[in-house]
């Protein structure tokens, strides 16, 4: 496998301008291997949601939006194993597909407390089961930064954090989305 190097990225940039923004395929292979350290950290903190995927083993689960993707295979132990693209063939049980193609679409969903619109393909108890972790398992941020910082500090710091998340809600609250109507943006 031939390796790319960091700085050929950055030069392709300068050279290509805009046209040439999306990451080199080792820089997307680790964001993912990060991703998914992410989501098995906060799924260890909640043991009914790896016993629900432990039902569910041998899995493979695809996420996609526009060209990005990021495909997991469920563990024996419950949680996610990053799999590259094509390493399985094409055996996906689940394919789960944002069909928004603006950043905001799928943001603003989440900003509200929602979720972002999705076209769901497979298997329909592992989808309930993907579902009902999307519902219920949350990452107790503030449990892992008082380990590191402190309790006061950490409190502060999430504090601080809720305030910055209501202040992009108001805000995106109150700016007009395209293609809404008058009426629709003074209510």
């Amino acid at each position: 496998m031939a390796t790319q190097s960091p700085f050929s990225f950055a030069q392709n940039v300068f050279a290509n301008g805009p046209t040439a923004l999306t990451p080199p395929e080792w820089a997307i292979d680790e964001l993912q291997r990060r991703v998914v350290l992410l989501l098995n950290h906060v799924l260890m903190q909640e043991p009914q949601a790896m016993a629900r995927l432990v039902q569910q083993k041998g899995r493979v689960l695809k996420v996609q939006w526009l060209q990005w993707h990021l495909q997991l295979r469920i563990s024996p132990a419950g949680l996610f194993e990053h799999v590259p693209l094509g390493a399985d063939g094409d055996a996906v049980d689940l394919q789960l597909t944002l069909t928004a193609t603006n950043p905001w679409q799928v943001l603003q969903p989440l900003l509200d407390g929602g979720k972002p619109d999705v076209q769901v393909q497979g298997d329909v108890q592992l989808a309930a089961d993907i579902n009902w972790l999307i519902d219920h398992v949350r990452w107790d941020i503030e449990a892992d930064l008082a380990r590191i910082l402190g309790d006061v500090a950490a409190h502060m710091l999430v504090d601080g954090m809720q305030s910055m998340v209501r202040a992009l809600r108001q805000f995106a609250g109150s700016v007009r989305r395209p293609g809404a109507s008058t009426a629709e943006s003074a209510a």
